[in-house]
């Protein structure tokens, strides 16, 4: 009976290691076709496994400062993580940025449109245009920028459609709930966006930065495999596959 309750015992001590919670990554919504193949990349090569949350930037600050289990905060700009570096909640004294973003105008070929291009956002015969939230997404905040900067905004107004996030607009793009989308490289990249639309870049003087950010959370259960992942993700292989997906390398 002794030899048995001894036993009971080890088993116990073992349990949580093998129960390990998950790396919980809250990830900006750009990142939604991005980050999976990742995950899974550097699952095989730590054995840490990870999940992401993927929401727009704020809606995730918001759930952080409200004290989600989160472990790291992947934003689509500075401003986001920042916040929470002032607000004490991050590990880092300052974001480090791991990748550039670029903003698309992507109409689908069936459209009747044409091409994507400047003059697009001129015509009369576009009635929607979708974009982010400029309020919580950093994505949607720069299409406003863009079409001030062009001097298109005003016109524009009326016509936009606005999403939760840069993933939603590409779906109201991509669904014909808008004629056209104002939307992340990344998602313009994905094959289904590729196989139904093309896309336009768009002028990069017209819209600030949009520098991508992450910060390891002070409340972080695994704070050390965060940090792994944060290095995995800034790794050279890894920023190679970022380029590829539609993010500039951070450097």
């Amino acid at each position: 009976m002794k030899l048995i309750r001894v036993a009971l015992i080890f088993l116990v001590g073992l349990a949580p290691a093998a129960a390990q919670a998950p790396l919980r990554i809250a990830a900006a919504a750009d990142l939604t076709p991005v980050l999976p193949p990742i995950l899974a990349e550097f699952q095989k090569a730590t054995g840490i496994h990870a999940e992401a949350t993927f929401q727009a930037s704020a809606t995730l600050v918001t759930q952080i400062q409200n004290g989600a289990p989160f472990d790291i905060f992947f934003a689509a700009n500075v401003a986001y993580p920042q916040r929470l570096v002032d607000a004490g909640l991050a590990e880092e004294s300052v974001p480090v940025v791991y990748a550039k973003g670029t903003l698309v105008l992507w109409t689908r070929k069936d459209s009747g449109m044409g091409a994507p291009s400047l003059a697009l956002l001129r015509s009369s015969a576009l009635k929607r245009l979708a974009i982010a939230n400029p309020d919580r997404a950093p994505y949607g905040k720069a299409a406003v920028s863009a079409l001030q900067s062009l001097g298109l905004y005003r016109s524009l107004k009326p016509r936009l459609v606005t999403a939760e996030n840069i993933a939603q607009a590409a779906e109201f793009a991509d669904s014909a709930n808008a004629d056209a989308g104002l939307i992340s490289l990344t998602s313009a990249k994905t094959a289904q966006m590729t196989a139904a639309g093309s896309y336009f870049v768009m002028p990069r003087d017209s819209y600030p930065p949009l520098e991508q950010a992450a910060v390891v959370l002070k409340h972080a259960a695994a704070p050390e495999a965060a940090q792994k992942f944060l290095d995995f993700v800034l790794s050279a292989p890894v920023q190679a596959q970022l380029a590829q997906s539609g993010l500039a390398p951070a450097k």
